[in-house]
């Protein structure tokens, strides 16, 4: 089916495209949306270049595909908790999403989608790589793919947003509230139906199912195997650029070889459901 509204270019054969012919500063309308949401579907990540949006138009756009999801730890500026800011420069020791992860994989109900907006990059560098999660499960032998199907992996986030990005005080659940939570290793995608492996070596902490020297080795393993580069793309950031990615079928991992320059934005987060 052909696009009516928008331009869609593929920037790799698995995984990302770049949308063209929109202007994310007006409201999104029943067509324009429903091919946007069909590229996101079709390609996982997609990406907006030169979209000068403030606030409450990333807001409104986020709110195109359901309710805003809140942060449970990291700090938002004052009247606006949907907004998350990322943000590092010649002061920081560390950076949120050095390691591959799907977003706030530890909530009982995991983001849809995350929208980053950024306003400032280094040049070079501060590109972020992104994972197909449909493709690291079709990869996977029959005789594995049988034995993750029944499992289920613990999802932990104290040792990420207090260990080491040093989020604590009051939270989105209360005071030094770090959600964990319990999901399929393997979750179907609720729009899609296809399955995707979903650990990440972020906030997956082990296997219920499994002794801890077993967990720990297949937890491994399949870390290793989501960084197979055939998984790939890779998205180069200018001033005023978008990727809007799908956590339930992809993850990412953002670079920091930009140091000591600066790396400033603001993701909106969209919620999403239990994965089954």
């Amino acid at each position: 089916m052909p696009y009516e509204t928008i331009t869609v270019t593929p920037i790799s054969p698995v995984i990302g495209a770049e949308i063209s012919g929109i202007d994310l500063r007006q409201p999104l309308g029943n067509q324009a949306f429903a091919e946007i949401h069909r590229a996101l579907l079709e390609h996982l990540v997609i990406f907006f270049r030169d979209q000068d949006i403030d606030w409450e138009q990333h807001k409104a756009f986020g709110r195109r595909f359901g309710a805003l999801h809140i942060h449970p730890t990291a700090p938002a500026p004052e009247g606006h908790p949907e907004i998350l800011v990322i943000h590092a420069d010649e002061n920081s020791k560390t950076i949120a999403g050095e390691n591959w992860h799907s977003d706030v994989s530890c909530d009982a109900e995991p983001p849809m989608g995350s929208i980053l907006h950024l306003h400032q990059v280094p040049s070079p560098g501060g590109d972020t790589m992104f994972a197909n999660m449909y493709a690291a499960y079709d990869a996977l032998s029959d005789a594995m793919k049988s034995l993750l199907d029944g499992l289920h992996a613990r999802h932990e986030s104290r040792h990420v947003h207090l260990g080491r990005l040093g989020n604590k005080g009051r939270m989105r659940d209360g005071t030094d509230a770090y959600p964990e939570s319990v999901h399929p290793v393997v979750r179907t995608h609720p729009e899609t139906g296809r399955k995707a492996l979903y650990v990440n070596e972020n906030f997956t902490t082990r296997i219920e199912e499994m002794k801890s020297a077993e967990s720990r080795a297949l937890l491994e393993f399949l870390y290793r195997h989501v960084e197979t580069p055939e998984f790939h793309c890779r998205f180069h950031w200018r001033p005023k650029s978008i990727a809007f990615w799908d956590n339930r079928c992809a993850q990412h991992r953002a670079l920091w070889d930009y140091f000591p320059q600066t790396r400033h934005g603001y993701r909106v987060t969209v919620a999403g459901t239990r994965p089954h």
